[in-house]
């Protein structure tokens, strides 16, 4: 059984980083997409970054809202999975979920939240 644990959220001002991370156990996801949705509330879960293997290495994709801001990433030896945050917005403010998919079927963490002041 696959098990996604998120850390790093907090509050932090406008402008400012944070870097999360998602720590998978049960199996290696090196060779699985990984990667990150928020959800803010009284909205829809939505995506955010992820990172897909594709034989000669790893190509990531962003939602438009965090392109050039957000870079997420990898360590396959502590089957991690980051996300980089920078010059965050006050509507970045969500819980952040990591989530992985795996022969089709998807996994996903409890979420940290991350709460941007303006």
């Amino acid at each position: 059984q696959v098990q996604l644990v998120e850390s790093g959220g907090g509050l932090i001002q406008a402008g400012a980083s944070l870097t999360l991370s998602c720590e998978a156990s049960g199996r290696s996801l090196q060779y699985y997409l990984m990667g990150w949705f928020r959800q803010a509330p009284g909205m829809e879960r939505e995506f955010v970054a992820d990172e897909a293997w594709s034989g000669g290495g790893n190509i990531a994709s962003y939602a438009d809202s965090v392109k050039g801001r957000f870079t997420i990433s990898r360590d396959n030896a502590k089957n991690s999975v980051y996300l980089q945050m920078n010059n965050l917005r006050a509507e970045d403010t969500a819980v952040y979920y990591c989530h992985a998919m795996i022969g089709g079927q998807n996994y996903w963490g409890r979420g940290t939240q991350v709460t941007v002041s303006s």
